[in-house]
């Protein structure tokens, strides 16, 4: 959707409202490409969108200004959501220079054709003056690729975000506030622990950086347009970048003859009793992005499966495989399952736990079917170890 967020400052990007899986994180509302164009002295270009909407980004930006206009394009990451439509853009832009990072130059080279592009690198602390409005560029290498970078505008206090602060929802609404706020934070706080959580340490730097800078707007490039409660969204990224986490329970599972099941539930009653807050995720019923977004500000982690075949339920390997490439210290776990012959479930499920840092408090596994009474111990046995 084509609407002006500052004056001279269009959002020109589009919207995807039919995509559901982004990288293996389920993406029930769609998502969007944020483009920016800046009609100024110089026109620029903040970023492409996803390849296959190329056309329609021309022809919204072909409503303001022609494309062949374009003096600079500035481009703040290579993923190919943001740069996938560089080739048709410069196709049209053959007198633009591209604006980014030295990494991302080298980036680009081996994703397209660039050998008549025209580059202007920039690092940390540079600026440029396009005419009423002038250009800051911090470096933010890996949230979440080497070659990232945000873009601060002076005069209208916008910081072009990139993938920080971003929200896979496709929309017609520009601004956060056009929607319910708690909504919009959900789906940050998802998209966050899918993509952001493996680099909070690279975060913190940035937002460090950022807390330098006066911000009114932050304009990521997924997603909605940040104008008022921006402490809202920039308390919650502390939060989420420091691993600060509630008193909750992730209690994840798969169960084959319902005996795991039946340990999660009273694994569930042990934290009930304790006062936590927590969630059953039974992974043949939720998806594992899903799964994750409880993961980011809870305490503990507990992961249940049966042995199968030597080894453990194909679900609950793709989750602690999706778990090991996302979490970051400062998790407590709990690994439980039951097994017929062969107790291989926790051997498994351990090296998932070490190589994830979570620091495991408890193993509990159980020859076939538990008892009643061994499910109350199982409960008891919890409580005296949280």
């Amino acid at each position: 959707m084509k609407k002006e967020i500052a004056k001279g400052i269009y959002s020109v990007g589009v919207s995807d409202w039919n995509i559901r899986n982004f990288h293996g994180y389920l993406t029930k509302l769609g998502s969007s490409y944020n483009s920016y164009l800046v009609v100024d002295d110089k026109i620029t270009l903040i970023d492409t969108v996803k390849a296959p909407f190329a056309e329609e980004l021309l022809d919204r930006i072909s409503e303001i200004v022609e494309p062949e206009k374009i003096d600079y394009l500035i481009c703040n990451h290579v993923e190919m959501d943001h740069s996938g439509s560089m080739p048709k853009v410069m196709e049209r832009a053959k007198n633009a220079t591209i604006i980014t990072t030295a990494t991302a130059q080298k980036e680009l080279a081996l994703h397209y054709d660039t050998s008549s592009w025209k580059y202007q690198i920039v690092k940390s602390g540079d600026s440029i003056k396009i005419g009423q409005h002038t250009y800051d560029f911090v470096l933010t290498p890996m949230v979440h690729w080497p070659d990232n970078m945000v873009t601060y505008n002076e005069e209208e206090k916008i910081l072009f975000s990139n993938d920080a602060f971003g929200q896979h929802i496709a929309h017609s609404e520009i601004f956060a506030d056009e929607l319910p706020m708690d909504y919009v934070l959900q789906q940050a706080k998802m998209y966050y622990a899918n993509i952001v959580m493996p680099y909070s340490t690279q975060v913190i730097s940035a937002l460090t950086t950022a807390s330098k800078l006066d911000i009114k707007m932050i304009a990521p490039s997924h997603g909605m347009v940040f104008r008022k409660d921006l402490d809202k969204i920039l308390s919650l990224y502390d939060k989420w970048s420091h691993c600060r986490v509630n008193k909750k329970a992730v209690i994840v599972y798969d169960s084959m003859w319902h005996s795991t099941e039946k340990m999660a539930e009273s694994i569930a009653k042990a934290f009930e009793d304790k006062g936590y807050c927590f969630k059953i995720f039974d992974l043949k019923q939720n998806h594992i992005s899903e799964v994750m977004t409880d993961c980011l500000d809870a305490e503990y982690i507990c992961v249940g499966s049966p042995t199968l075949n030597k080894n453990i339920l194909p679900t609950v390997a793709s989750f602690l495989t999706y778990l090991q490439g996302l979490i970051t210290k400062g998790r407590k776990g709990i690994l439980f399952g039951s097994y017929g012959w062969a107790g291989l479930n926790m051997k498994y499920m351990q090296r998932y736990f070490d190589e994830s840092y979570i620091e495991t408090v408890l193993t509990i596994n159980d020859n076939f079917v538990p008892t009643e009474n061994r499910l109350k111990e199982i409960t008891n046995i919890v409580k005296e170890k949280i």
